[in-house]
């Protein structure tokens, strides 16, 4: 099992801290995510029916009818590479380590580039994975240069993998917009913007062959009962999400402030969370835990990803660490 952010329980086990005294600023997850009503007993009761206005109200929201509600996108992410035969797949250096790790599980051939290399390899590999914008970096791609890659690999029967997992607090950057056309395959996530990671839903949107081909090797039931319930509810709530965007620009603007005036140079980032990466990164994360304040980190490169605090009381515990941690 590859490391993620989260693991909240066993940092409290590892340090010997109370788990009431975590913050938890490791998985980039919106801190304050959508507010689940009470879930109406009947959903628990019967097998989940895909006629219940999930689907229509994903459409919706993401302006697009070609998808696939699936059990989150880590479902997509190790059943796409099943559906094709060993080939080539460029990717990232550093990106999403689900993605290489099952694409060379399934027997695929890895690349791995710097964004500036990528235009030149393009035509000597079959797939193209990125994460848009990236996970931990923030690196993010023009919609002329995707959909430049996208044809020159779809002349050939190839794919344009797009993980847009992080972009709801900036769908200006999205893709959706080309779904339905050969070659293009976008996975979309709740668990980010909408805050929902335990629901566990996510979805593909891709081509209808592309489509059909997954759902047959997922099966039927992906997504339980509740879960769609309150997902379909969620996207349904123009009102929080135009609020949340509006908040996550702030905060965003608030956490690199915070880090900055603190000595710790941001290399990227998102909405909801920022990364800085340097020798000092291990020892960071390190100093913070002892805190009981848990961030991501990443061995390569040695670097460390900041999510977004909840509460005022939190921004003043992750301030406090961090001057600490620059004065020391």
């Amino acid at each position: 099992m590859l490391k993620h952010g989260g693991g909240i329980l066993a940092a409290a086990q590892h340090y010997a801290l109370p788990l009431t005294d975590w913050l938890d600023l490791s998985t980039g997850l919106n801190p304050q995510g959508w507010p689940v009503p009470p879930i109406d007993p009947v959903s628990w009761l019967r097998l989940p029916e895909t006629d219940d206005g999930l689907e229509q109200s994903a459409a919706n929201y993401y302006g697009s009818e070609h998808l696939l509600a699936v059990a989150g996108s880590q479902a997509a992410i190790q059943a796409l590479p099943q559906l094709r035969a060993p080939c080539r797949v460029g990717m990232l250096d550093t990106c999403y380590a689900e993605h290489p790790h099952h694409w060379q599980q399934h027997g695929h051939e890895l690349h791995r580039f710097a964004p500036q290399q990528l235009d030149q390899a393009i035509d000597q590999l079959d797939v193209l994975l990125l994460c848009n914008p990236n996970n931990p970096t923030g690196q993010d791609f023009s919609h002329a240069q995707l959909n430049d890659w996208r044809q020159r690999l779809a002349a050939r029967g190839g794919w344009l993998v797009l993980d847009e997992a992080f972009i709801d607090a900036t769908p200006e950057m999205s893709l959706l917009s080309q779904t339905g056309q050969p070659g293009l395959i976008i996975l979309r996530s709740i668990g980010k913007f909408f805050g929902l990671a335990g629901a566990r839903v996510g979805f593909v949107f891709a081509w209808p062959q592309l489509l059909s081909q997954l759902a047959n090797q997922l099966g039927p039931w992906t997504i339980n009962g509740p879960a769609r319930l309150v997902v379909r509810q969620a996207l349904q709530d123009r009102d929080w999400q135009t609020q949340t965007r509006q908040r996550l620009a702030e905060d965003s603007q608030r956490l690199r402030q915070c880090l900055e005036s603190h000595g710790l140079a941001v290399q990227g980032g998102t909405r909801l969370f920022h990364w800085t990466r340097g020798a000092h990164a291990e020892k960071l994360h390190d100093f913070l835990a002892r805190r009981a304040i848990l961030t991501r980190y990443f061995e390569h490169p040695a670097s460390v990803r900041f999510g977004l605090p909840a509460h005022e009381t939190d921004w003043q515990r992750l301030n406090q660490a961090l001057a600490a941690w620059h004065a020391s």
